[in-house]
């Protein structure tokens, strides 16, 4: 079964005035010059799941300039054995709009029928920065296992603002903490179970396949020295507990929050930290093919990958085999680079673009055989 693009059309978005890709559901390998607008066609297709895309970037932030009219994001999906017409928008100053078959939807039924994971440059960096990103980067995979667990984040976050607020206003009386404590531990055993869930999952995807990518080596590590509770009940006394050491501190110590994702390479026993820019690189890879391996076992088709500059860092045989492991899992994806050589190895595999820009509208060139 197949989940891939069959069409895809641009409507004032970034820099791209008007564009419209026919898709055949083969990789989509996309070259140009940097600033020519390529990760902006990957930004595009991310938005036809829940969030903020690949670059987290505002709504307002992807309208495209002088016009300021707002954008649009239109495509036909092929989901399993049904086809959907799926379009997103945001109209100047309004809010992101989300339809399915010509109905109004909730950016969450994107989920339903569609699985798109990333790994952009700025991932790069995630195992040697801060917690932050490696939990989005885990919640973002779990999320694509369980489409629910970004309700569970997003409940679980605004609770914990408003406990924060409590905090910080030196507000002592029980009564105003226990029903925000009641979500936070609700919402917070449901991200506990969803993570460890999918971490089992990424484990076995990456034990069962023949890959050239280092197997990665997971685990959730708190910031406490203890572990903290994991449970609905064991988080709500856990909360409890720590109020008079939140208080001082104006924030909320304990919980789902404060868990970092862990990764070693596994046969040399390096924590991913200290290997080399290639090597966290190439772990990065192997995990975004593993959550594809597993998807395509759950969902019943590999999600659509969205791999922006995926050659950096990637010697001539690595990039191979990754053109190699997307083939046979057979999933839509869409990769960028500077120059075609880098796709070669691709060939009839693929559909080859190139996107270039003219006075700050980028224009896309469909090559076949890769050439124009």
């Amino acid at each position: 079964m197949t989940l891939a693009l069959r069409e895809l059309r641009l409507s004032h978005f970034r820099s791209h005035k008007a564009a419209k890709l026919d898709l055949d559901g083969r990789p989509v390998a996309i070259h140009g010059v940097n600033g020519a607008g390529k990760t902006n066609i990957l930004e595009a297709v991310s938005m036809l799941s829940p969030g903020r895309g690949l670059r987290r970037a505002t709504v307002e932030e992807m309208i495209r300039r002088p016009e300021g009219v707002g954008w649009k994001v239109a495509a036909i999906l092929q989901s399993l054995h049904q086809m959907h017409e799926v379009e997103t928008w945001v109209e100047a100053g309004a809010t992101r709009q989300v339809r399915i078959d010509g109905k109004t939807a909730p950016q969450i039924a994107l989920s339903r029928i569609a699985r798109v994971i990333w790994l952009v440059p700025v991932m790069d960096r995630l195992w040697v920065e801060g917690a932050d990103g490696r939990r989005r980067f885990l919640d973002r995979m779990t999320m694509s296992f369980e489409p629910s667990h970004a309700d569970a984040v997003l409940t679980y976050e605004k609770a914990m603002r408003e406990r924060n607020r409590l905090l910080k206003d030196g507000q002592r009386d029980a009564h105003w903490y226990r029903a925000l404590e009641a979500q936070m531990a609700k919402a917070g055993a449901a991200i506990s179970a969803n993570r460890a869930a999918t971490l089992i999952q990424l484990r076995a995807a990456q034990a069962e396949a023949e890959t050239a990518f280092p197997v990665a080596d997971l685990s959730l590590v708190h910031a406490q020295e203890s572990d903290a509770p994991t449970d609905e009940a064991g988080l709500a006394v856990a909360f409890a507990e720590s109020r008079a050491r939140d208080v001082l501190a104006g924030r909320t110590l304990v919980g789902p929050h404060r868990v970092d994702l862990a990764a070693s390479y596994a046969t040399k026993g390096m924590a991913a930290r200290d290997c080399s820019t290639g090597e966290q690189k190439a772990l990065l890879v192997s995990l975004i093919l593993a959550n594809g391996r597993a998807l395509a076992q759950t969902f019943g088709a590999p999600p659509i990958l969205l791999l922006d500059e995926v050659a950096a860092h990637l010697d001539a045989g690595r990039r191979a085999a990754l053109y190699d492991e997307i083939c046979a899992l057979g999933a839509q994806a869409f990769m960028t680079g500077t120059g075609p050589e880098l796709f070669s190895t691709l060939g009839a595999r693929a559909q080859h673009m190139s996107v270039g820009e003219v006075d700050g509208t980028s224009f896309i060139e469909v090559l076949h055989d890769g050439a124009i």
